[in-house]
């Protein structure tokens, strides 16, 4: 009985990181294709200079770019904070 409380916990861990991963994954791949999106319908926006050198789909490019580090960083901080303690109580 004891091993199969183990068992469903480390299942609902599990589902759980998946979920979160899931979340992230999302995210980050509807920022991509809008990006995307915005590059081959919306030429006239993305190719329209704020300086010299400077375009909006330079920005946010950029931009899509530095919001796949934060969700890294999300991700990682959530997985510090919570996964990785629940799973060590787990393994007590």
């Amino acid at each position: 009985m004891y091993g199969n409380s183990k068992d469903e916990a480390l299942k609902a861990l599990a589902a759980r990181r998946w979920r979160v991963a899931g979340a992230l994954t999302v995210a980050m791949l509807v920022a991509y294709l809008g990006f995307i999106l915005l590059v081959a319908f919306n030429r006239p926006l993305m190719g329209h200079q704020f300086v010299p050198g400077l375009s909006v789909g330079i920005v946010l490019g950029a931009l899509t770019i530095l919001f796949a580090w934060v969700l890294t960083g999300v991700y990682m901080s959530w997985a510090n904070r919570k996964y990785d303690s629940a799973l060590d109580e787990l393994r007590r």
